[in-house]
């Protein structure tokens, strides 16, 4: 998956559910549930765990000389999954926290950078960084070049705006609608499907418009330019309950119809990595961290119960 969000998005979001306030309520977000999110670049209340030292002699010598690992990431990913908190500059969220779990029972100092989408497979291939962890989906193409380890379910939400807005019964009811997807995404591949098989039954095209950029699509849904928008579940959730300008009618697998897909951290096939991020992940879902990420950020409809390395992904495009 992919979609990149700006700092104004998250500033946008806050003034409008909490108002003009002091700089301390400016760095939190209420959802129509009670739900608070820390937009802070502090992040006080960050997971943190300690290293353990059989995970942690598995990491390969020179990473363990160096004493850091490298993640890489989108620059921004909306809320709650990788996004710019409230000083513009620090990048925060759900995924952040998985890498610190990861990073803290291997014994190293996280190094969170970020780059755009399809730099991040670059940055990973040239051994530039050690992981990818940023909403990144298990695909069967992918998984000829990588290694995966996941700790998350993937899915996807369709999103549209909170009054009127169209009603879904299957992939027909998107039939001459304009539905908005992000670019270089599995939903783009599943949306593309979908009208591949609409149009086979003789049904209106779907008019499928492309973003890059969060803003863009919600100022689109907003203004009515937009039936619809599929995207990450999570995020949809958290537009949805804190601007209350949009509603979710459904979710699906981002593997599409036939498999749940499942998010996972990303490494090069020879970097050494893959098994002992999959024992940190192990030791983070039998400790209860895992679970405390998850429900900071209101992630419980994407848990999963362990971590799996190289499960079966979305299907390669035919």
């Amino acid at each position: 998956m992919k979609l990149t969000a700006l700092a104004g998005v998250v500033a946008a979001v806050t003034l409008l559910v909490t108002g003009c306030g002091s700089p301390e309520q400016d760095d939190q977000v209420k959802t129509a549930d009670g739900i608070v999110f820390d937009l802070s670049p502090a992040q006080e209340g960050r997971v943190r765990v300690p290293k353990v030292d059989a995970i942690a002699a598995l990491v390969p010598q020179a990473i363990r000389d160096r004493g850091t690992l490298v993640v890489t990431g989108s620059s921004g990913t909306a809320p709650p999954l990788r996004f710019y908190a409230t000083d513009d500059k620090t990048v925060v969220g759900s995924e952040v926290d998985f890498a610190q779990l990861v990073a803290d029972v291997l014994g190293l100092r996280l190094d969170i950078q970020v780059a755009d989408w399809s730099n991040n497979f670059v940055r990973v291939d040239s051994g530039e960084v050690d992981a990818f962890i940023s909403n990144v989906t298990v695909t069967e193409e992918r998984k000829e070049k990588y290694d995966f380890a996941t700790y998350r379910q993937d899915n996807v939400a369709l999103e549209v705006p909170a009054e009127g807005g169209l009603e879904y019964k299957d992939r027909t009811s998107l039939a001459g609608k304009r539905i908005g997807v992000g670019t270089g995404t599995n939903q783009e591949q599943l949306l593309v499907k979908w009208n591949e098989q609409n149009r086979a039954e003789g049904l209106a095209p779907i008019d499928i418009a492309y973003f890059q950029q969060t803003s863009d699509y919600y100022l689109a849904l907003a203004s009515g330019r937009l039936d619809g928008f599929i995207g990450p579940n999570p995020t949809a959730i958290y537009h949805s309950t804190t601007t209350r300008e949009s509603k979710i009618v459904a979710t699906f697998s981002g593997a599409g119809e036939q498999l749940q897909g499942e998010i996972a951290v990303l490494t090069r096939k020879d970097n050494g990595l893959i098994g002992p991020i999959h024992a940190a992940l192990q030791h983070a879902f039998a400790d209860g961290s895992y679970r405390r990420v998850i429900d900071r950020w209101s992630l419980q409809t994407e848990a999963l119960s362990d971590s799996r390395i190289n499960p079966p992904g979305l299907p390669k495009k035919k």
